[in-house]
């Protein structure tokens, strides 16, 4: 007799009986069939309302996989059958869906940058250690996806080749001095030029060098030497400066010791001239009337004499009123001299002979 027959003992059940598997399914079975197909037990109507649900799921998928949005500042790379199609421009797009179509958003408008340390030896057999920055945008957003395979490690190989051709064409002295700015400049071109035969669609915005310095173990005697170069520098501007104060200080008391001398040359000239004119008609003069010029020779060289003296002679034996000056102080009165030539005798009073 069959274990499974009714009412014999299933040897595979043990003395407590556990869930059964096949009834199990069945329910689970029943209950997908009601949620997608009513409440019938058949497989027919289960089996269409969830192929129905797949369907409406899969063309909603279709349409919303049709639309791509394109952000400001993006572009998208539109492959067909994994070839390339078109490029999107930022808006919304329509687009075939996967897998016929696939739409890759390359950013065109932000600033990318890598950032690298390379060591190696200048012109003059020097180590330097020379740590750079490149910046760089996307023009080319299918070149850039498709002409390169990393496209970003290609730039910084090429901007460690840039660096080391331009570096090492020049010795340490002239890559640490401010010279060191021209040779960016020329890193960068190069750098670009490179970029350029690559064909994949890099512009190279700014290239900078965060620190250009030799080893360490010889870094204090390059210091020692980068302060040299900064003593003799300063000294050459102290010393140009001190120059372009000097000599026009000293042009400037060139030019007024020279205008003195002609200012007095071209009075001494003059007074020569009114005093060889007066002489000549002193001389006129005299030839007219010898006395009369005589006398008034006399007083006027008396009265230039005597003029701003401070003392008075009194040849009248004081027959004669002497008027002072009241501008004067009293004891320049106190100091003047009366001279009595008819006594014989010459008096002081209050002042010498």
């Amino acid at each position: 007799m069959a274990w499974n027959e009714p009412g014999k003992r299933d040897p595979w059940r043990g003395k407590d009986q556990g869930p059964n598997v096949e009834e199990t399914l069945r329910k689970l079975k029943e209950g997908i069939g009601r949620l997608f197909g009513g409440g019938g037990t058949g497989g027919g109507s289960g089996g269409g309302g969830l192929a129905l649900f797949a369907g409406g799921l899969i063309l909603a998928l279709l349409i919303l996989d049709s639309w791509t949005k394109i952000n400001a500042g993006e572009v998208g790379v539109v492959l067909r059958f994994g070839q390339y199609s078109r490029t999107m421009t930022p808006g919304l797009n329509l687009n075939w869906p996967r897998p016929v179509e696939q739409v890759t958003k390359v950013d065109t408008s932000s600033v990318r940058s890598v950032t690298d340390e390379v060591r190696m030896l200048t012109q003059d057999e020097n180590i330097v250690i020379i740590d750079f920055n490149v910046q760089f945008q996307v023009t080319d957003a299918q070149k850039y996806l498709f002409k390169l395979r990393q496209p970003e490690e290609t730039l910084k190989q090429a901007a460690e080749a840039a660096v080391r051709s331009v570096m090492g064409a020049n010795d340490m002295d002239t890559i640490l001095s401010p010279q060191g700015a021209e040779l960016v400049t020329e890193t960068r071109k190069v750098l670009q030029q490179t970029l350029d035969g690559y064909e994949c669609g890099i512009q190279v915005t700014d290239v900078s060098f965060q620190n250009s310095s030799p080893p360490p173990q010889v870094k204090d005697a390059f210091d020692d030497v980068n302060k040299a170069r900064e003593d003799k520098q300063r000294i050459e501007n102290e010393a140009q400066a001190y120059l372009n104060n000097v000599v026009p200080n000293a042009r400037g008391e060139a030019a007024a010791v020279t205008a003195q001398a002609e200012g007095y040359r071209a009075e001494r000239i003059a007074r020569a001239q009114g005093d060889a004119d007066r002489f000549n008609q002193l001389v006129s003069q005299y030839k007219a009337a010898p006395e009369v010029t005589r006398k008034r020779l006399y007083l006027e060289t008396m009265q230039g004499v005597l003029g701003e003296s401070s003392k008075v002679l009194d040849m009248t034996g004081g027959k004669n009123i002497i008027n002072l000056p009241m501008s004067e102080p009293l004891e320049s009165a106190a100091t003047a001299t009366v001279v009595q030539p008819n006594t014989g005798n010459n008096r002081k009073e209050g002042g010498s002979r």
